[in-house]
């Protein structure tokens, strides 16, 4: 079957649908029906192209799976998630794990732009302020010492210089801006911009943990939604390697399939691979002797979630006043340096 070009459709895109197939599908209406359905509640023009392209092949006796990928929108892990719950005949339970899947995928990913987009808009509101000050305010103290007969002190002057540079090459300063624009786009809403962003992040001593714990997360809600659609621990593995972006728990999870061939247990090999921390592997341990295994990945996964939002909340916390107060410091230095000396003028006048 021939696939055809489209985007790949966002996290919240994919839970959305994924959610209301588990509704049609629980309700005991068959796939094609059901896009039917969705065709007539869709007002969005790509939407109805999307469904229509899915209906096509359903019509001529497709089964879901093929449908799906025949339209280049999901990405592989829902291909392959789709297709063991075909074989399995729980398909309504693997669209439903696949919606809590993306949700919490989507609920990660927009808080961390919030948290990456407030520092950066204040970072910008200095610069503006900064910039202003120097080339429009501090032209006006000059003037003013100009007409008492005195100079501005070495640090203003300099500031003045600066200002007066900026002005002269004002071209420079759009290019830079443009710039910035620019890397912000490709780091935020390219996959390869976004890769790089996180493989820097996972690095980088402030934010690694923060990383690493998404990782985690990320691996535990991969494998509750393949343990809970039937599938092995081995093959679960297989696929949650495609999701997690963090280098270092990728090498953990091969370290961890590595030591299943050799005749480990996965509870033993997640212990020793040290994915989890001891706590967490303790209950995937229990878990696997009660047969619960993947309800204790969906509990992990959602304690990592909100360890993951209570981490960003608390960078949040710092950055606000610590922005306000470096912003404040800079603005009334600036102010202070010219207007304590041309308080002390005019005291000297009067």
């Amino acid at each position: 079957m021939k696939k055809t070009t489209q985007r790949q459709l966002s996290n919240y895109e994919i839970s959305v649908f994924c959610r209301q197939t588990t509704m049609l599908l629980k309700a005991g209406i068959a796939p094609a029906l059901g896009i039917d359905i969705l065709m007539q509640d869709t007002e969005d023009p790509k939407g109805r192209a999307l469904l229509e392209q899915i209906q096509a092949p359903l019509r001529e006796g497709a089964n879901y799976h093929d449908a799906i990928a025949a339209t280049g929108a999901f990405p592989e892990y829902v291909l392959n998630m789709i297709a063991i719950g075909e074989q399995s005949g729980t398909l309504d339970t693997v669209m439903e794990s696949l919606a809590n899947y993306y949700e919490r995928e989507d609920n990660i990913r927009a808080n961390l732009r919030s948290a990456l987009s407030y520092p950066l808009v204040m970072i910008g509101m200095m610069f503006i302020v900064i910039i202003v000050l120097i080339t429009q305010v501090l032209p006006i103290f000059s003037q003013v010492f100009a007409q008492l007969g005195t100079s501005m002190n070495a640090f203003s002057q300099s500031l003045l210089n600066l200002g007066a540079n900026l002005n002269r090459y004002s071209f420079i300063l759009i290019g830079i801006i443009i710039l910035i624009a620019l890397l912000f786009y490709y780091f935020s809403a390219t996959k390869s911009g976004r890769q790089r962003f996180i493989a820097f992040a996972s690095k980088f001593g402030p934010t690694r943990s923060l990383y690493e714990g998404i990782a985690a997360g990320r691996f535990a809600s991969g494998m509750a939604l393949a343990l809970s659609s039937g599938m092995d621990t081995f093959n679960g593995l297989d696929l949650t390697l495609k999701l997690v972006e963090n280098k270092e728990i990728s090498e953990k999870i091969e370290k961890c399939r590595k030591l299943i061939v050799e005749g480990e247990s996965f509870p033993d090999a997640l212990t020793q691979s040290d994915i989890f921390s001891k706590l967490y592997a303790r209950m995937v341990s229990v878990g696997f002797r009660s047969g619960s295994m993947d309800v204790v990945m969906g509990q992990i996964a959602e304690r990592y979630e909100r360890d993951t939002d209570r981490r960003i909340y608390s960078i949040i916390a710092v950055l606000e006043p610590t922005l306000v107060i470096i912003l404040s410091l800079i603005v009334g230095l600036i102010l202070l340096s010219v207007i304590l000396p041309l308080m002390g003028i005019m005291s000297s006048i009067g």
